[in-house]
């Protein structure tokens, strides 16, 4: 019985993943153990194991599919097995007409891409007139290449467009993809993208336009895979909750000096663990401390209820080049400051190379997201949902400081009133329907007063 590969479960909230490279071919040999593809999610990469020793049958996704977890991806099975019949296609004297699926597996092939699932493929438009003069074959290998037959003119009798009219059109067209065929739209163009020069589907709709004289190229490029599914994601956060941001600075001279000092016993520090210590880690840990005194901040809202978590599950967002990723540093109320940076590390390493594991990607509680290294001063952080506030770090910068009295020389002489000292900045988003601004507000201020003394408070533990 030929084993039939699913797109597998990556995490609880994972709905689908994208495939974003074959590793083998139909007709390739495989093992249990060998890898057939790579596939990501909006949070890391994972390669999937064939899962039954054969041959590759057949490839059911393209590279670059969108496909729900637990459908099937390839069949695996002896050589020579009919890969339809795993999958539970109907058959009969006719060639099998790809999407006609039994009820059997309905439910299998509900994940299907268009040229394989249960619902009919796209078809080109055609005119009645080109209708009335287009032979059945014409017909099925036009709507089987995505064709369009308007612009084609019939060899046949009576100006009739036959079987081979449809071949000299290929000819003059490159290969698609099956994705791209099932598309059946968009602008073709000379060369694509895929393997051997094959269109795919987001060449159809990221051809260079220069028709617009005056303007230069234009390339229009859809909004996908992950990068769809964080703008999604963005677009709900802001929609399905009352967002409101407080900015606020505080003194950062002790932060400085700390971070000064282990540089300069760096032996010292290197042995103690504190070699790789950086400002964002000492605010990491401050936030950690100070959130439990705040329950309300540490919640998340789901539907109508908030629920209020004890322990600090600290999600720090991490850069990437496949796009925003928050790790999550589990339990950090109760890590030293030399846990929380190794933690820190670590995830954000793991975001980087792409190896990183769905469980480290969800249940935060409070979210971090730091700016301050590329010269940002205040932002407005987007919740992540369903986390009920989100901290921005900012960079730190000289501000006046209003001198005590005791400070004050006599002239009345402006440099003689202030001073200025490194201050960071922080941007607290909070949703309005459940946190409201004076509560956040008394948060944020204990926030700035903890990074302030960060020395007294690191003395604490």
């Amino acid at each position: 019985m030929a084993h039939i590969l699913i797109m597998p479960r990556q995490g609880n909230t994972v709905e689908s993943c994208i495939i974003t490279d074959w590793k083998i071919k139909e007709g390739d040999t495989v093992t249990a153990e060998t890898i057939v593809c790579e596939v990501e999610t909006d949070k890391a990469a994972f390669e999937v194991p064939a899962g039954a020793a054969g041959t590759v049958l057949k490839i059911i996704c393209e590279s670059g599919d969108d496909v729900p977890v637990l459908a099937p991806i390839a069949v695996i099975g002896v050589q020579g097995e009919d890969w339809k019949s795993a999958l539970g296609e109907t058959t009969n004297n006719e060639k099998i007409k790809e999407g006609e699926v039994s009820p059997s597996v309905q439910h299998l092939s509900a994940g299907l891409p268009p040229h394989l699932g249960a619902a009919a493929p796209k078809t080109p438009p055609v005119s009645g007139e080109t209708a009335a003069g287009v032979s059945p074959r014409a017909r099925n290998l036009a709507a089987k290449e995505a064709l369009p037959l308007d612009a084609l003119a019939g060899t046949g009798p009576g100006g009739r467009i036959i079987e081979r009219d449809i071949n000299a059109a290929l000819q003059n067209r490159p290969p698609l993809t099956a994705a791209a065929k099932a598309e059946g739209a968009g602008v073709i163009p000379q060369a694509g993208t895929g393997l051997g020069g094959r269109v795919t589907k987001a060449d159809l709709f990221a051809v260079p336009s220069s028709s617009l004289s005056g303007e230069g190229a234009i390339t229009e490029t859809p909004i996908k895979g992950i990068r769809k599914i964080i703008a999604d994601r963005m677009f709900m956060s802001l929609a399905e909750s009352a967002q409101f941001t407080l900015n606020a600075s505080a003194r950062a001279a002790r932060l400085q000096e700390i971070r000064s000092s282990i540089k300069a016993q760096s032996a010292f520090a290197e042995e103690m663990g504190l070699a790789k210590i950086t400002i964002n880690d000492l605010i990491l840990f401050a936030v950690s401390r100070v959130l439990p005194r705040f329950p309300f901040m540490n919640a998340h809202k789901i539907g109508d209820t908030v629920k209020t978590f004890e322990r600090v599950h600290l999600a720090a967002a991490v850069d990437t080049p496949r796009g925003l990723m928050v790790p999550v540093i589990r339990n950090a109320n109760l890590l030293s400051l030399t846990q929380i940076s190794s933690e820190a590390k670590r995830l954000a390493a793991a975001c980087q190379n792409g190896t990183a594991k769905p469980d480290e990607l969800s249940g935060s509680t409070f979210t971090v997201t730091n700016l301050g290294s590329l010269g940002i001063t205040t932002f407005t952080p987007v919740l992540n949902a369903p986390e009920v506030a989100i901290l921005g770090v900012g960079n730190i910068e000289m501000k006046p400081v209003a001198l005590s009295e005791s400070e004050k020389k006599e002239c009345d002489c402006s440099c003689c009133t202030v001073r200025f000292e490194p201050q960071i900045n922080f941007s607290l988003t909070i949703n309005h329907q459940v946190v409201d601004g004076a509560p956040a507000a008394r948060f944020l201020k204990a926030l700035s007063e903890a990074a302030a003394n960060i020395d007294l408070l690191l003395a604490a533990g």
